[in-house]
């Protein structure tokens, strides 16, 4: 992959009701060079459009993959990645780090009725999660709009040395950051 190829990492921190998203614009080379910031709240159903809004702000039309951290931030409140890349015109990954039975068991534990029937909806439109393996780093991949080989060369090419892309790593810098910043007005 080129090193100018850039991708948008988005990751969260969460503090009350609120989880702070951050958007981390990052080139294959590992320069940084974007930032976006927004909110959703924790128990909610609004990240979807939250995350929409941070495309919407950021208006970079050179950023050519979204990453983001996981599919369930602000405790259950699920991305829909399909409509995701809907609204990005570009390929969207999300990309966890722990093996699991998936996240059914805990919906239905955490929640009920309607709560848990839209969440389960929106579960259940996620592709499947893919393993792999990035310098024996184990991660775990979804995507959308690109095809699983496509999927792994991005990842690969925004990991150095395993552990996290570095989209994503940036971003949840960005976003405990903030998080500190508005802890300390408070």
């Amino acid at each position: 992959m080129k090193v100018g190829v850039r991708a948008l990492g988005i990751a969260e921190s969460f503090r009350g009701d609120e989880s702070t998203l951050a958007g981390a614009v990052v080139r294959a080379s590992r320069a940084t060079d974007g930032f976006v910031f927004g909110t959703c709240t924790v128990g909610g159903t609004d990240a979807t459009d939250a995350v929409r809004s941070l495309l919407d702000r950021l208006d970079r039309e050179d950023v050519r993959y979204v990453l983001l951290a996981g599919i369930a931030p602000a405790w259950f409140n699920l991305l829909d990645l399909p409509a995701i890349r809907e609204s990005a015109d570009r390929p969207v990954l999300s990309v966890t780090f722990e093996e699991s039975p998936g996240l059914e068991p805990a919906l239905r534990e955490a929640f009920e009725g309607d709560a848990l029937d839209e969440r389960l909806a929106v579960y259940r439109r996620q592709p499947e999660r893919r393993r792999l393996t990035v310098a024996d780093e184990r991660m775990f991949v979804r995507a959308v709009g690109c095809d699983g080989s496509e999927a792994a060369d991005v990842v690969r090419a925004f990991t150095p040395e395993g552990g996290r892309p570095e989209p994503l790593r940036v971003a949840r810098l960005a976003a405990r950051a903030a998080d500190d910043a508005f802890l300390a007005e408070d």
